[in-house]
């Protein structure tokens, strides 16, 4: 069990990452994976009001609107943890106070509950001074509504600023940070001045996502072409901007498969696993099937030596600059 900073809550270091729900997975199997996630000792699921509005014949909040509907089912509001965002849902953009008070209603409605554990601002608003939207956050807090702040998407500059000004004035401070963070983009969390290094100085969360590259880093692919025709093929083809990069991505997969056959695992178990050898509270994956679970979980069971973080740290340096 990992222990989240700043709070007395104690989690088995994986988080659910739900924007499958209501996209590739429908209600019937989203709920399945709720209830297997849970049953294996799973607590937090990470969800954002935006999702999944960019799927054909979807208007946002779906991903939401799946977990309530599981929650009212009888889903054990006691024994999960819900972790949401706002700033991307089609009528609640950005970061006003306004926005803010009333997208976190509408969270709330979806979900059929009175409070979210973990709320996110998901994307900075540079419209908005940093002061007023601590100072909105703080209001939910106080008025019950949410447990704790986390940032998403904003610079480390921009979320330095939020823990001087919450310190400053005694709002409530963000607690975590969710940053893109995996074996093919590492510079923004690992560089001496990036968000490793802000969570470490506040004693902060890192649940990063994109932790599977988009689903690259599950193993499926060995070629280029393999990827055409995929759900995610664009954002796994940006981590492959160049021959020089799709090279080294490749020669990162090749590692991986090497190290899962030595533990008898999967891919996908050894990418989240080096990301726990790196110090992060928890990973966040999803699953679109109560089978493509297992392999996350497993993660969670799984100690890379030594030698094996430094040949993945080796394969994927390339990915440290960009």
């Amino acid at each position: 069990m990992t222990r989240i900073p700043g709070t007395d809550l104690d989690i088995r270091p994986l988080v659910l990452g739900a924007n499958t729900f209501g996209w590739t997975a429908d209600e019937h199997d989203s709920h399945a994976i709720l209830d297997a996630f849970l049953s294996a000792g799973g607590s937090l699921v990470d969800t954002a009001d935006g999702y999944s509005h960019w799927a054909e014949g979807n208007v946002g909040g779906e991903s939401e609107t799946i977990i309530g509907s599981w929650l009212e089912k009888g889903g054990r509001r006691d024994d999960i943890l819900i972790a949401t965002k706002v700033a991307t849902h089609p009528e609640f953009r950005g970061l006003s106070a306004e926005n803010i008070s009333a997208a976190v209603d509408a969270s709330l409605a979806r979900l059929h509950t009175d409070h979210i554990d973990l709320y996110y601002a998901h994307y900075d608003d540079d419209n908005q001074q940093i002061e007023d939207m601590a100072v909105a956050f703080d209001k939910l807090v106080k008025a019950g509504k949410v447990r704790w702040v986390g940032l998403s998407n904003f610079s480390v500059t921009r979320e330095q600023k939020w823990l001087e000004v919450a310190e400053h004035e005694g709002l409530a401070s963000p607690i975590a940070l969710q940053p893109q963070y995996n074996l093919l983009h590492r510079a923004d969390v690992e560089d001496p001045q990036g968000y490793g290094q802000l969570a470490s100085e506040y004693n902060l969360a890192l649940f990063p996502y994109f932790s599977l590259a988009s689903g690259f880093l599950t193993g499926k692919y060995a070629t280029r072409d393999d990827l055409h025709g995929v759900a995610r093929e664009s954002m796994m083809a940006a981590y492959l901007p160049d021959d020089e990069h799709e090279k080294a991505a490749f020669t990162v997969l090749d590692q991986l498969r090497e190290i899962a056959d030595d533990h008898g695992v999967e891919v996908t178990s050894v990418s989240l696993a080096w990301l726990m050898a790196k110090g992060v509270t928890a990973p966040i994956a999803s699953a679109r099937t109560v089978d493509q679970l297992g392999p996350l979980l497993a993660a969670t069971d799984l100690t890379l030596s030594h030698d094996e973080v430094r040949a993945l740290d080796a394969a994927s340096k390339l990915f440290t600059r960009d």
